[in-house]
């Protein structure tokens, strides 16, 4: 079964959203040449029986994995050159009535030197100080000694004392958040976790919710409540839609699930808020104001960015390192503002809750003591399934014993807040599926109500105690520490990020950067894949309004295959799924769910290339100009390759080897380099003179090792491409890594990107455990001294360590026999045979004050992550009239990313795309501070300016409205319509009508 599985799995996520793009090319395409004719001769002929003959095609590409696998990183360095081009030992084709110059004015020529405005350089230059109160984290590591002392009964932290008499002028405000924590999975699926626990849970938050309405309660995962939702009826829709206009019910966050931090693409992050807030927005009209992140393991500046510029002005984290908790509780600095690195003033500012303790469960969250603080989770109380390990259990809150309990309680709550600025401190109340029963609402809130009654009605205790959500929290902590007349409770500004987090002793969580590699290398592939595919769809739903052929495009069946693709994936970014935490048959059903979601996307037949004459499409899913090799299978190597024009184009064949000693004599590689606009489709097959590539396998016990070198003038000639291939199943407690030893000086400093969005530097500290200095890479990392960088571009998220100056390394896989008692309950077994791609860039630098990539670096990492799809056209499509398709007019400027043009569900009932789509960009910074003379780049830098009406070289925009990343707000002023501006590291959403 697990064989069969991951056949389809490497199938499917490199090849099935190529099929649906396809498609979409072949409706742009007849749109535009053939618009005249009858709308069945071409779409429609492809459309029919797509369905009926899927298990066929889901046979014919189960059979393709030994195949697909070997191609990725076991090729060898054998080349057989096509026969025809085999004269006087040179390679090549022959020729015939295409001479090299002709072949040369094909190629897009890059400019010797790239134009760079002086101005976007200043960014990577300027230095600014860090504000009197400024926390920067890479300080804290080098202040903190890690010796974790015995603390008492806060084992990780330090006795607190008060003083009785502190609260009498300003009493104590208390904030009892309940909560209940449902993983989309991790022990059970998704839907075995949804029918067992989580249905029954928002049950009883629309009953037990209305039966008091001093109750509150908060809600994160979007993907469960979603599915709830389509469960229940009007009456009960409208109850709840209540709640939340009384203040009882609150979403914190919003997103489909609450993501991995760590591993994780921005890309990803981004689309699973947008598609969480997008669904609150149709159906309930809830704009989220707070994040709430308990369980994520470790805590990145990007998502806090990234709640930012969706409009929430709140956020709360949990897992952190136990010794920068206590640092930080003991310097007052829990709660903060999070500022980014780059940030100069507050532009990028979110207010940050930081619990102070070790878990989000009941014994760690009412002060300093869990063996006090179980005795006040009341679903413990005796006779019941759940118990206190400290062997005191909880007591029925009656008239004889609440004022000792409230006591008890209440100096907890004081302790607590002596970790804060300000007489305002927030209990969460909760735990993982928590609330599932009738009778542990009654008996959580039924008891705390009595507590609260006693607290509230004793003006001599100093306390007003009450059922909060975290919004109300906020609000009441924004009185006292932002609004005028409290400068003693002023908080701090805090920038870095929250990696490697330990839990306790000398227990790193680093090894999640790695495990389970081949899911983290199928997410990113399937991110590049949807991409390119809601690129495609939303191009062509303007298209067809342009054309008036509305009736000859399936919007809605497309939209509802888009959508099912976007919640599947954003379900992988959940932090026990992406993170490999999860049991086996969880991971299972992650993985299927890719997989069925994308059987009902083929619609075309993906194989080796026959020797009958085929055509190939050939898409550019980025948006800049490029030349890179495109490599399709076929099975003769007596094959040639021409233009949509008729002229043969030189290619290179490569043997496909069965093992290390055999080739393939049935299955052979065929290479070229492809000269394509941004965002173009076609299937010219172009190559710059001489080898394609050349390149060199070497064969050990557990890896294929694979080094190539392009000879091409673009991008991707100036890195050396690294491939291995993984296998280490049947090895016992076992990490493979991948060392790279150079001589630069970097001595204990390096850099790793955070979630391929910003680059955070590191410091290889002795003081620290050997897995404490591993930190995820997400995109890249880099080493350098001051005249080079030496980068490693990666196309999956691994770990990544520089233990030795001059050295970079990388975890590629790693099998564990047992159980890390944090709840699993099993080790890691469920290796796969495992392929990871890198690209390695040396560049000869000077000296800046500030670290950013290059430029060359970013759109090295841009075209490794969304390589050049091409797809073989179908005997049915073979008679089509196809042409280049490009609807950008030319590339966007180097440093601007094109993040996605998704369309916009409509809020009328049917499931259609409405008329708009989002337009989200992506400015990147970088260092100025590298050679920009033959960089391969075919682009140029504008100050972040892009306008309008030059950005489609068709489409134009009838409306461009600025809106938050989500698009929940719309933002004042922003760009005009004729254009747009951005600053560098801005990630902007514009809300958008093409005509």
């Amino acid at each position: 079964m697990m064989m069969k599985l991951s056949r389809q799995f490497t199938v499917f996520g490199s090849a099935i959203f190529c099929v649906v793009i396809f498609s979409l090319y072949l409706m742009l395409d007849h749109l535009q040449l053939d618009h005249t004719k009858s709308p069945n001769n071409g779409g429609d002929k492809l459309q029919n029986g797509q369905l009926s003959i899927l298990q066929d095609k889901i046979d014919r590409l189960e059979r393709l994995l030994s195949e697909n696998n070997e191609i990725i990183a076991n090729i060898r360095d054998s080349v057989i050159n096509l026969k025809e081009s085999v004269k006087d030992g040179r390679g090549g084709l022959d020729g015939g009535n295409m001479s090299q110059g002709h072949y040369l004015e094909l190629l897009a020529s890059p400019p010797l030197v790239l134009p760079i405005d002086s101005q976007d350089c200043q960014f990577a230059t300027r230095e600014f100080s860090k504000p009197a109160d400024g926390v920067q984290l890479l300080d804290v590591y080098d202040l903190l000694t890690f010796d974790n002392h015995d603390g008492g009964v806060w084992k990780q932290g330090f006795d607190i004392t008060y003083q009785d008499n502190e609260w009498d002028s300003e009493p104590l405000q208390v904030f009892v958040v309940p909560h209940s924590h449902n993983d989309p999975g991790w022990l059970k699926t998704f839907d075995d976790y949804y029918r067992d626990q989580t249905q029954h849970i928002l049950n009883n938050i629309v009953v037990k919710l209305h039966e008091d309405s001093r109750r509150k309660m908060i809600w994160s995962e979007i993907s469960y409540f979603s599915k709830w939702w389509d469960n229940i009826d009007n009456q009960k829709r409208d109850a709840v839609k209540s709640l939340f206009e009384q203040g009882q019910l609150e979403i914190t966050t919003g997103g489909w699930v609450m993501p991995d931090e760590a591993n994780s693409h921005y890309f990803a992050l981004i689309d699973q808020l947008l598609e969480g807030h997008q669904w609150l927005e149709r159906n309930v009209g809830v704009k989220p104001q707070t994040g709430w992140a308990v369980d994520p393991f470790g805590h990145s500046p990007t998502q806090a960015y990234l709640l930012k510029q969706a409009g929430l002005a709140n956020m709360l984290i949990q897992r952190v390192h136990y010794s920068v908790k206590k640092h930080f509780a003991s310097q007052e600095t829990l709660e903060f503002f999070w500022r980014q690195n780059w940030d100069p003033a507050s532009s990028t500012d979110i207010l940050c809750h930081m619990m102070p303790f070790y878990s989000y469960d009941v014994p760690h969250t009412c002060g300093p003591d869990p063996k006090i603080c179980c005795q006040f989770d009341f679903k413990r109380l005796p006779g019941g399934r759940v118990n206190c390990p400290w062997r005191v259990p909880p007591q029925p809150i009656t008239d004889g014993n609440v004022q000792q309990r409230v006591q008890m309680l209440l100096d907890q709550y004081r302790k607590k807040s002596k970790l804060f600025r300000t007489k305002v401190v927030m209990v969460p109340l909760g735990d993982d599926f928590r609330y599932a029963e009738a009778l542990e609402w009654d008996q959580q809130f039924q008891n705390y109500q009595k507590l609260f009654d006693y607290m509230n009605s004793h003006p001599e205790l100093h306390v007003k105690a009450q059922f909060g959500t975290i919004t109300d929290y906020f609000n009441a902590l924004r009185k006292l520490s932002i609004e005028p007349g409290h400068p003693s409770a002023s908080l701090p500004v805090v920038s870095g990020d929250f990696f490697t987090y330990a839990d306790r002793d000398d227990h790193y969580w680093s090894g999640y950067f790695t495990s389970r590699p081949f899911y983290k290398r199928l997410d990113r592939v399937l991110e590049s894949h949807l991409r390119a595919a809601e690129i495609l769809y939303s191009l062509t739903l303007a298209n067809i309004q342009r054309f008036g052929k509305l009736n000859d495009f399936p919007a809605v069946e497309n939209n509802r295959l888009l959508t099912e693709a976007r919640r599947n994936l954003g379900l992988f970014q959940h932090h026990d799924a992406i993170a490999g935490t999860g049991k086996d048959m969880v991971v299972i059903d992650y993985g299927t769910r890719c997989h069925s979601d994308m059987d009902t996307l083929i619609n075309h037949e993906l194989k080796g290339l026959s020797f009958s004459p085929r055509s190939v499409v050939v898409y550019n899913p980025t948006e800049q100009d490029r030349t890179s090799v495109v490599t399709v299978y076929v099975n003769t190597p007596h094959v040639c390759v021409i233009t949509d024009h008729g002229h043969p184009v030189p290619a290179q064949v490569s043997a496909v080897w069965d093992d290390s000693t055999t080739a393939s004599t049935e299955a052979f590689q065929l290479s070229t380099a492809v000269s394509g606009g941004a965002e173009t489709a076609e299937y010219v097959f172009l190559r710059q003179g001489g080898s394609v590539f050349s390149e060199i396998t070497t064969s050990f016990d557990h890896v294929t090792h694979t080094l190539r070198l392009y000879n091409v003038q673009g991008v991707e000639g100036q890195a050396v491409e690294i491939c291995n291939l993984v296998d280490i199943r049947r090895e016992f407690n076992h990490e493979i890594a991948m060392r790279l030893a150079s001589d630069v000086d970097s001595k204990d400093r390096f850099f790793t990107d955070l979630n391929g969005f910003q680059i955070q530097p590191r410091r290889t500290m002795a003081k620290l455990p050997l897995q404490a200095n591993f930190y995820p890479m997400t995109s890249m990392a880099y080493i350098q001294d001051p005249g080079t960088r030496l980068t490693l571009l990666t196309a999956q998220s691994l770990g990544s360590a520089s233990l030795v100056s001059g050295q970079l390394e990388v975890i590629m896989d790693r099998r564990l026999n047992q159980d890390d008692n944090r709840g699993l309950g099993q080790g890691v077994l469920d290796n796969k045979v495992t392929p990871s791609t890198f690209r390695l860039l040396l560049e000869k630098r000077k000296p800046s004050p500030l670290s950013y990539p290059s430029l060359l670096s970013h759109v090295s990492s841009l075209y490794l992550n969304h390589p050049l799809i091409s797809m073989a056209v179908s005997t049915e499509a073979q008679s089509l009239s196809l042409t280049a398709f490009t609807p950008l007019a030319s590339s966007l400027p180097c440093d601007i990313h094109l993040v996605n043009l998704r369309s916009i569900q409509s809020k009328e009932d049917g499931g259609g795309p409405s008329d708009e789509a989002a337009l989200i960009l992506h400015r990147k910074g970088f260092d100025c501070a590298f050679s920009n003379r033959n960089t391969g780049l075919l682009c140029a830098t504008t100050q972040g300016k892009i306008h309008t009406e030059k950005l489609f070289s068709e489409l134009r925009f009838q409306s461009i409205i600025p809106v938050s990343l989500t698009l929940m707000h719309t933002t004042e002023g922003g760009s005009s319509k004729e254009e747009i501006r951005l600053k560098p590291m801005e990630i902007s959403t514009y809300r958008v009508q093409l005509t």
